[in-house]
């Protein structure tokens, strides 16, 4: 027995179906990739304001942790109150201090450092103390109150009271005793000063629990005995150490170090720091120093005298300006990003509009109001774009944890409120009245792009990159994305008028294909007479962003290299022990090691005095090397560069040819001019003038460079290399055993080696220059991946008209694979000419905005500022691109292009 059909008295009519679910069923795979568009577009632009965040967090306080805990605390410090002063009043002074910590910033866990020094060491005077150069010992006493919880006794007792007429009793590390042969019991005799003689007395041996703990940063020579160096015109070696006091030897210590001083070391926790906190940090570190809270804190202690110091600010302001230097390399990253996905969006929503203006029209007919229908498209997008969306941004958060939000929430919601308008925004304006069109509006726009894009650049070139602490400069971001936009306009008045000469070359001969492709290309499709400008701003936009950065971060490597070969003096060099020279076999096995491409081998010494100067004589720096080699490591390294044939010799008696630096050359009044080496003189002649010297760091001073051999033959034989340097890949790891083996046999274990490995590796971990370029490089494969995005939206776009000419080509007899190459001669001129405009918008930018930007901060050290032209990164950029964009329309191009043409023949040719 059947059931009667419900009507609609008996009041179970059905209900029409609901609009959304209707039509995310109708068009499932529609809906899936949308909402798939909008979590990459969401994703990456909730996780990019994190990263930033996570990548500046972690620069600060890597760069904090490598200044040592010394320059990253806060000391306070006041003349001592000995002979009035109790144990305890130290303790009292530091709870105060710790008491207005605590607010922005908080003590690190290893804790205060506490205690009384004496101002000045004393010359120890027994006779069997070491001397390694004439110079007594010198020791200095301390007394720290918690030095027991970081040292074990391993010999005697502990420093206790003493008569007044006796020896001051004090403890010394054991590694100190055994260095200066002072064993226990031992009474050391000290130079009068202006409180008399003193004497200390060693009590009691001990041993540092952990000799590299924070706790003994700063404290002089606690855990071992030290090398010095006295402050004179020639340097003498001597040893210094320190020892413990007990509570009852403030008074001796006092007199002992010609007035002592407290101090209260507070090691700032730097691992908690933000660096969107700093300014707050800063504020209240600059108080606690000199403001409002040292005030306070002099008067709470009692102590008028109290002074608190610290590196801190300058430190701050010092990694504030880093992180703003290396700023606009990541902003123009997410700048592309966010242009090119805005043109995807747009692109999307055009497809769509495409697909869906007849059903949009036909609603509209049969009584729908605009404003209905635009609600109903609203709806749809809703329910893919907002879970998606939430899906995208939960899991940015969740996978890059970060305390603050408020820029991830503001750009996932951007984006999340693009994708949602996007398609409603392009039914409104199908649905809407037509209007006739204007050219002249799209003229006067791009006459305004270009405007603007002039104006940019002629400000960044005029006045430059904003100062630091000016905050990332909008111009330096924009001018990039303004050219590339220019670039993009131009490109697309000109690109018809290009390809359409190709179609006619291509129409002259024999095959069909490649002129109809090209004849498709130059005058657009859809029944549109232009090439569609959107995809050509994608690509211009991608490669110009990526070659940009690229050629900064090229450019940061080579200064780099740069910076370190004249720290370095090339890419290797090896420094004699003081007084010292080079054995001749130690330079003869460096020059044969692996990825040596200039051995020179050079004696210096900056104490070496020059007469004939107005003054009379002047104090120089004398280099004495081969000139070939040493013209081959001036021009690598960059400094001093001069022609070798400048210092051949002449006659026998003649004076020595000498390159002058440019402040000796201008002081020099006689033509023969004399060099002291030693106890001899040598006559020399001003050959050239120099710029400086690859032997010294930095501008080097006054210089005189003369040559080694037959040129020098009247240098004194005392002259023998004490430095080698040398150029090219050296291998670091034979160069270290190299030197170790040649100190083992000379029983001599100062000498120096630097690398420019060694040194370009240093400055090139820092976190703040990996989380930049990680964050960049990022940025361009999104924006590529985008770009390809936008390409094969054009085409699926185009698809129906193209499949319908393919249809009656293949009637007509065309093959599946000429198909495919009317596809890609239609497809690929544009994104070819688009990728090439791209670069050349990209040195365009480098040329034009180059000169303006300081690397310094990147390098790691102070730079010329510039960006240096290469076209080597550029060219990775549009190739890169190119070979992406082919693939992705090849696999297109194959995987619809045969089943559209079936498509068609099936249905047959409705337009």
């Amino acid at each position: 027995m059947t059931r009667p059909a419900p009507t609609a008295a008996d009041g179970r009519g059905t209900r029409p179906a609901p609009w959304v679910r209707t039509r995310l069923r109708a068009a499932p795979l529609t809906a899936l990739l949308g909402a798939a568009l909008a979590f990459v577009a969401v994703l990456l632009a909730a996780a990019l304001p994190r990263a930033v965040d996570r990548g500046s967090d972690q620069a600060l306080r890597s760069f904090l942790h490598d200044r040592g805990p010394g320059p990253t605390s806060l000391l306070a410090t006041a003349p001592a109150r000995y002979g009035r002063q109790s144990p305890q009043e130290l303790d009292s002074v530091l709870a105060t201090l710790r008491s207005r910590t605590g607010g922005s910033f908080r003590l690190d866990p290893s804790g205060p450092v506490h205690g009384t020094q004496g101002v000045k060491p004393r010359s120890l005077t027994n006779p069997d103390l070491p001397r390694p150069e004439g110079i007594d010992p010198r020791l200095t006493l301390i007394r720290l109150p918690e030095a027991a919880a970081h040292v074990s006794l391993v010999a005697g007792r502990w420093p206790g009271g003493a008569a007044p007429d006796a020896p001051v009793q004090v403890a010394l590390s054991r590694q100190a005793s055994e260095t200066l042969r002072v064993p226990l019991g031992t009474v050391l005799e000290s130079v009068p000063g202006t409180a008399g003689t003193a004497r200390a007395e060693v009590v009691g041996l001990y041993d540092a629990a952990d000799p590299a703990d924070v706790y003994w940063t700063d404290l002089p020579c606690l855990t071992k005995a030290c090398q010095a160096f006295t402050p004179t015109v020639v340097p003498q070696l001597y040893w210094q150490t320190a020892a413990l006091v007990g509570p009852d030897g403030l008074d001796p210590l006092a007199a002992w170090g010609e007035g002592a001083e407290d101090f209260w070391r507070l090691p700032v926790d730097t691992a908690v720091l933000r660096a969107d906190r700093l300014p707050a940090v800063t504020r209240e570190i600059a108080a606690y120093v000199a403001g409002p809270t040292s005030s306070q804190l002099t008067r709470a202690t009692q102590r008028p005298e109290l002074r608190i110091n610290s590196r801190l600010p300058e430190l701050f302001k010092q990694a504030e300006a880093r992180r703003q230097a290396a700023a606009p390399l990541a902003a123009i990253g997410t700048a592309g990003v966010a242009g090119v996905a805005l043109v995807v969006f747009c692109l999307a929503a055009a497809l769509t509009g495409d697909r869906r203006e007849a059903e949009l029209r036909l609603l509209l007919a049969r009584g729908g109001s605009r404003r209905t229908v635009v609600g109903r498209v609203l709806g749809e997008a809703a329910v893919t774009v907002l879970p998606a969306a939430a899906l995208a941004t939960w899991l940015a958060v969740l996978l890059l944890p970060t305390p603050r939000l408020t820029a991830s929430l503001a750009g996932a919601s951007a984006v999340t409120l693009l994708a949602l308008l996007a398609f409603p925004v392009r039914a409104a304006v199908l649905l809407s009245a037509p209007r006739r069109p204007r050219p002249r509006r799209r003229l006067v726009a791009e006459l305004l792009v270009l405007t603007a894009t002039a104006a940019a650049v002629f400000e960044v070139r005029r006045r430059g990159v904003a100062p630091a602490g000016g905050g990332l400069d909008p111009l330096v971001v924009a001018a990039p994305l303004l050219l590339a936009l220019s670039g993009a306009l131009v490109l697309a008045r000109l690109l018809p008028a290009a390809v359409g000469a190709m179609a006619r070359a291509a129409g002259r001969g024999s095959g069909l294909i490649g002129f109809l492709g090209l004849a498709r290309a130059a005058r657009g499709t859809g029944g549109r007479a232009r090439v569609p400008v959107l995809p050509l701003v994608a690509l211009l936009l991608a490669v110009t962003t990526g070659g940009f950065g690229a050629t900064v971060l090229s450019s940061v490597d080579t200064a780099r290299l740069q910076a370190v070969r004249q720290t370095v003096g090339g890419d290797a060099q090896v420094i004699a022990p003081a007084a010292g020279t080079l054995a001749p076999e130690l330079i003869r096995a460096a020059a044969a090691l692996p990825g040596v491409r200039t051995s020179v081998p050079v004696w210096t010494d900056d104490y070496t005095f020059l007469f004939g100067t107005k003054e009379g004589s002047t104090q120089v720096t004398v280099v004495v090397a081969e000139p070939e080699a040493y013209a081959e490591l001036a021009r690598t390294v960059g400094r001093g560069r001069f022609d070798p044939a400048l210092l051949a010799g002449g006659a026998p008696d003649a004076p020595v040819p000498a390159l002058l630096s440019r402040d000796l050359a201008a002081r020099a009044v006689a033509d023969t001019l004399r060099v002291r080496i030693g106890s001899d003189e040598v006559a020399v002649r001003a050959a050239g003038v120099v710029d400086g010297t690859p032997a010294v760091a930095g501008p080097g001073g006054s210089t005189v460079v003369l040559p080694a051999g037959p040129a020098g033959a009247h240098i004194p034989k005392t002259a023998r290399p004490n430095r080698w340097f040398a150029t090219g890949p050296v291998d670091e790891t034979r160069l270290h055993e190299l030197i170790r083996t040649a100190a083992a046999a000379a029983t001599a274990d100062h000498y120096t080696v630097k690398t420019s490995a060694a040194s370009v590796a240093a400055l090139a971990g820092e976190p703040l220059q990996h989380a930049a370029g990680r964050l960049f490089w990022a940025a361009v494969a999104a924006t590529a991946g985008f770009a390809l995005l936008s390409v094969l939206l054009t085409l699926v776009r185009a698809a129906p008209e193209r499949a319908a000419l393919l249809a009656r080509l293949r009637t007509m007899g065309l093959r599946p694979r000429q198909g495919v190459a009317l596809i890609l001669a239609e497809a690929l001129p544009q994104a070819l000419v688009a990728a090439l405009g791209g670069g050349l918008v990209a040195l365009a930018a480098v040329a034009l905005l180059g000169p303006a930007v300081d690397l310094s901060a990147l390098v790691g050290e102070k730079v010329p500022a510039g960006l240096r032209l290469a076209a080597r990164p550029v060219l990775t950029q549009v190739l890169g691109l190119t070979a992406l964009v082919t693939a992705g329309v090849l696999a297109e191009a194959a995987i619809s292009g045969r089943r559209q043409i079936t498509t068609e023949l099936r249905a047959g040719d409705q337009r």
